[in-house]
């Protein structure tokens, strides 16, 4: 993310999603729920979205879409 000039707003990125996936990049189903993982990612987009445009709703739909497509 520094590499495309992104470090500032995902500086954070890594503290808030420690635990989420496990040493092997295997999401960690048994220590967070995957609809959580998503509501905080939304989140952390709404929070890039706002910091680079102003623009809270630029990051809508990506729950509904996650969601939509990967909860099995």
């Amino acid at each position: 993310m520094r590499q495309l000039g992104l470090g500032r707003q995902f500086g954070s990125l890594a503290p808030r999603l420690d635990g989420a996936f496990r040493a092997d990049g295997v999401f960690a189903h048994d220590r967070l729920r995957f609809v959580d993982f998503v509501d905080d990612v939304e989140d952390l987009l709404e929070d890039v979205a706002w910091q680079e445009g102003g623009d809270k709703e630029a990051a809508d739909g990506f729950e509904e879409y996650v969601l939509q497509h990967y909860r099995g």
